[in-house]
């Protein structure tokens, strides 16, 4: 055990000093691993060039820019990049080695670990925000004003549903499942969950399923907010909904080791 000079033990640091230290380095073990930027950042900015500038690539866009159709869904196919893909896998292998039943003994708890990684997964998204906006206003993207407000409460909704989401499934399967399930689960939900493009643009029965899906939720509102300044009722309630019971199944079904 560590002592002081004197030989006191000494107090562990404030509570929010230890969640912020602890998101602080939730952040930087992202934004330093390359497979993570590389899933977080460099494919939704490929993803957002490539529909935007392909000729090929035939959308209907309903007479609005193919930049802002599209912007507003690469945000939050970001936000689940963040929230659900990385946050589960590295919440996985964490439980597997033991890191997880070892930092709850700490002074931060298991509490604090939540809040650290949640805020953790935040900060990643403040840079993921900030250098797809940029890509897209190079390609011409211009957004509502009063939408970018709103748009935040999209981007935190989603991080709650989709962070739900990585913990439950990070809690409840081995890690070689999760790291599979949640790269599988991204390409699904990218290609047919209304994430990019609205559910009614989509073939099928997608149409009907993805508006009541995390994903078709989140990108109703990130459209909503970024197309029309507004703030969609259904689909907030929808990732509500989500969160909630995520979130209980989460804090049910979690083991800790």
């Amino acid at each position: 055990m560590t002592t002081t000079t004197d030989g006191a033990t000494p107090a562990a640091a404030p509570a929010a000093r230890r969640v912020l230290a602890q998101a602080a380095f939730e952040a930087r073990m992202i934004l330093r691993n390359g497979e993570q930027v590389l899933v977080a950042v460099v494919i939704p900015v490929l993803a957002l060039v490539g529909l935007v500038r392909a000729p090929f690539i035939e959308i209907e866009t309903g007479g609005d820019a193919r930049i802002d159709l599209l912007a507003p869904g690469v945000l939050a196919l970001a936000v689940m990049t963040a929230s659900f893909t990385s946050q589960a896998i590295a919440t996985a292998f964490d439980r597997r080695n033991g890191v997880l039943r070892l930092l709850a003994t700490t002074p931060l708890g298991r509490g604090g670990l939540l809040a650290g990684k949640v805020l953790g997964v935040l900060a990643v998204e403040a840079v993921q925000v900030v250098l797809i906006a940029a890509a897209a206003l190079v390609l011409g993207w211009r957004p509502d004003p009063v939408g970018a407000v709103l748009a935040l409460v999209g981007l935190v909704l989603g991080t709650a549903a989709f962070t739900a989401l990585a913990l439950l499934v990070a809690g409840t399967l081995r890690a070689e499942a999760v790291l599979a399930l949640a790269n599988l689960l991204l390409l699904v939900l990218a290609l047919g969950g209304g994430v990019i493009l609205p559910a009614d643009r989509l073939p099928g029965p997608f149409a009907t399923l993805a508006a009541w899906l995390p994903s078709g939720a989140l990108g109703d509102v990130m459209r909503g907010a970024l197309l029309d300044g507004t703030l969609p009722l259904l689909p907030v309630l929808v990732l509500v909904g989500w969160t909630a019971g995520l979130g209980a199944l989460a804090a049910r079904l979690f083991r800790w080791h």
